[in-house]
């Protein structure tokens, strides 16, 4: 067993779902999912917008004691309470406990962010205002401040707010973390995170089916595109 493993295994409690046409049982990868063993100390989560990425990395997030809307075990912020019931269905497994852990989502920074900046959690993290620099540095911060060696990381679309460089500095972080004994899950659809060499990436739009990076649609989207943009934009502007 890797020793960077905590969670190596995902199921659902299948017997005590008994409406599949309400959200959000009615996700085909909810309604078709039967067990996930994770092997690996880097799993990133990918597929097409709406399959349910956000909705199954929340509820493991959940299921791990973290806040819904992201931050520690220690959070107790609520914007507003809209995450789904999965987690009530899901039994993660561990095999070893994190020394830390963190849910890192996009869509929800901002709050988290005011949330550290109070009195109390600034003195924790020992950095100044999250919000006196730009959203991508603010993650960046974050990540660099807060994540440790040993640690249990579930972030939900970080690329969302750093540029490719930063994401690049981030590739460069998640690696220092693992070599320190860390495990990442990630959904994202960065062509640039899911490109980490010791990483496995799962597709969503395949039931979790593991997939190579260049077979992955986010890597042949971006080179296709990228390889012939003029020619792209001919095919997508032309008109009737």
């Amino acid at each position: 067993m890797n020793s960077n493993l905590f969670i190596t295994k995902i199921s659902l409690d299948k017997d005590k779902i008994d409406d599949y046409t309400k959200y959000p049982f009615n996700i085909p990868i909810v309604k078709n999912f039967i067990e996930l063993k994770i092997d690996s100390p880097v799993t990133f989560l990918v597929g097409e917008n709406g399959i349910g990425k956000s909705t199954f990395i929340e509820a493991i997030a959940i299921n791990c004691k973290m806040n819904p809307e992201g931050g520690s075990n220690n959070f107790t912020l609520s914007t507003k309470d809209t995450h789904s019931k999965l987690s009530e269905y899901m039994h993660v497994s561990f095999y070893n406990h994190p020394k830390t852990r963190y849910f890192l989502r996009a869509e929800s920074f901002y709050n988290v962010a005011t949330t550290i900046d109070n009195d109390e959690l600034n003195e924790y993290y020992k950095f100044e205002s999250l919000h006196e620099c730009s959203h991508g540095e603010s993650f960046i911060k974050l990540i660099k401040n807060r994540f440790y060696d040993h640690g249990l990381y579930i972030l939900d679309e970080p690329e969302a707010a750093l540029s490719p460089n930063r994401q690049l500095t981030l590739l460069c972080l998640i690696d220092e973390l693992v070599k320190k004994g860390s495990q990442f899950i990630i959904a994202t659809h960065s062509p640039i995170l899911i490109s980490y060499r010791n990483g496995k990436i799962l597709n969503l739009d395949d039931n979790f089916k593991e997939i190579k990076y260049e077979d992955t649609d986010i890597y042949q989207t971006y080179k296709m595109y990228l390889d012939n943009y003029e020619h792209m934009q001919d095919k997508l502007f032309e008109s009737d």
